[in-house]
């Protein structure tokens, strides 16, 4: 990043103020700060159980960080017990090594009205992340684009209940494995002003990240401020990959954060009890977590925990379970216990269309994490089949539901006006509220309303066509998109961008492996 450059960013410019006047700026709610209770589903004795057995599982068995020779001697200094690729902590070390790790921190986006507090009783609501394959009404399923990642990206930008971009929306098939990531970070600075997600599939790629905001924030920003958050995924059971704690590294050294999540899929990954689960969580959790520590004392992470149960027929991953349901609610208690942010949970459902399983699934799962003490959420909005597709329609439909978690969020107010006594003495016995002067003063906030659902007669619906949720969706995407347009950037900084993306493909060859 050149002087020049840093100074326009540091004074502002003439171009990008008179951009800003003239762009279309569309409301984004404020990331959810919980005035309702977490749901805690087990006492301090299964809590006890569960630290103390995770130390166990530390301390005698242990986890392995393979091909990762320097993580290895990392650790060994710090009081690991080191067998081969397998580390073991004494009882309390990895616990110890995690206090650093701050309790909330501030993601901030270019945008700083939209920048989110992610800790302590925060919700931060996240897109469907990873998906090959795209489905919407006209195309079907398909493998995904670019072309696709971009209109998920705006999509996201437009959808009021939506704090946070997200990372991989869809995978981009039509884009080289090697340089895809630059075209979809490219896209989160570019068309949205939300916050986002860095790349993690390989550590020059989650560099390639961390260069690119530098030019966007500026260098010395990004050293102090938390500008990505970036998913960390533990190969379950415990097993760090070079590859992850490789890009791991690569974000705690400059002071980006990282959810550091087990991907537990029960009675497959983790054992078939919800106390054996969480057992394993907590001891992966903690172990990545305290990693992290060495790299950088303070560096921001997060706990994960992506939990889902398995159809003992068919081997398929179920969701939207009770059992998963336990799991998220016992590692959000733990996670708190051990001071440390918390993602988990998202709007996850085995169906191949945005039919009634998808939303009995994905209603059942969203609601656990706002219960559950969830801080990020990730999958939010669009996930489909198991995680295997974006869906346009269900996109839609989701961050539309998002608003009714804004809305018990909230908790109920017991003030004067919500009280209501002059509306009740006003009406009486046997009257009405419809024109009663507390109803014409609240009317308009006193009820979430969906904007995608339909509520209309069955005559005038009949008029309409007849269309069902997924149709009304697909004319609320088509809309969405024709009326993208994208939030203001410096001229100068979206310059530099384009150059450094440019730069980057041209000294490579192509690969798709």
């Amino acid at each position: 990043m050149s002087e020049q450059a840093g100074r326009r960013r540091r004074g502002g410019g003439g171009a990008a103020r008179r951009a800003a006047r003239t762009a279309v700026s569309f409301e984004t709610a404020q990331y959810i700060q919980r005035n309702i209770p977490n749901l805690e589903v087990l006492n301090d004795e299964a809590l006890e159980i569960i630290e103390h057995n995770a130390e166990t599982v530390l301390e005698e068995i242990g986890v392995n960080f393979v091909n990762n020779p320097a993580a290895l001697d990392l650790l060994r200094d710090a009081g690991a017990m080191i067998e081969g690729e397998r580390v073991r902590f004494p009882r309390g070390l990895a616990r110890q090594l995690c206090q650093t790790a701050p309790g909330q921190f501030t993601q901030h986006a270019r945008n700083p009205e939209r920048s989110v507090v992610i800790g302590d009783g925060s919700l931060v609501l996240a897109p469907v992340y990873g998906p090959p394959f795209v489905h919407d009404a006209a195309g079907g399923r398909r493998y995904a684009t670019i072309e696709d990642f971009r209109n998920f990206v705006k999509l996201g930008y437009m959808s009021k209940w939506l704090h946070h971009s997200g990372g991989t929306v869809c995978e981009p098939t039509d884009v080289a494995v090697n340089k895809r990531h630059l075209d979809m970070i490219h896209a989160h600075m570019t068309l949205s002003d939300k916050p986002f997600m860095g790349s993690v599939t390989e550590p020059s790629r989650a560099q390639d990240s961390v260069d690119m905001c530098e030019i966007l924030f500026g260098k010395d920003f990004i050293q102090q401020n938390t500008v990505m958050t970036s998913l960390i995924n533990i190969n379950s059971p415990l097993t760090f990959d070079d590859v992850m704690m490789g890009s791991l590294e690569v974000y705690a050294r400059n002071n980006q954060a990282c959810i550091i999540s087990p991907f537990i899929v029960g009675g497959a990954m983790s054992p078939v009890s919800v106390v054996g689960t969480l057992t394993q969580v907590l001891a992966e959790t903690m172990a990545g977590v305290a990693y992290s520590q060495l790299i950088r004392k303070g560096a921001p992470v997060i706990m994960g925990a992506f939990v889902t149960s398995i159809d003992m027929n068919s081997g398929a991953p179920t969701f939207g379970t009770p059992e998963a349901a336990q799991v998220t609610y016992g590692a959000g208690q733990l996670a708190r216990r051990l001071g440390l942010p918390y993602r988990s949970s998202g709007g996850f459902t085995g169906s191949k269309l945005p039919d009634a399983q998808a939303g009995y699934e994905s209603a059942n799962s969203l609601n656990m994490g706002l219960l559950s003490g969830v801080n990020f959420m990730l999958h939010a909005c669009g996930w489909l089949e198991g995680g295997l597709v974006s869906s346009y329609e269900k996109f839609v439909m989701d961050a539309d539901q998002l608003g009714a978690l804004h809305k018990m969020a909230a908790g109920i107010s017991a003030d004067d006006n919500a009280q209501a006594l002059d509306a009740i003495r006003e009406v009486g016995p046997g009257g009405h509220y419809l024109g009663c002067a507390h109803t014409q003063a609240n009317f308009q906030t006193a009820f979430w309303r969906s904007d995608v659902l339909d509520y209309k007669p069955f005559e005038t619906w009949a008029e309409e066509g007849s269309r069902d949720t997924m149709a009304l969706a697909s004319a609320r995407v088509q809309k969405m998109l024709a009326d993208f347009v994208a939030p203001a950037i410096d001229p100068a900084v979206a310059e530099e961008l384009a150059a450094y993306v440019a730069s980057k493909k041209a000294s490579m060859p192509d690969a798709f492996s």
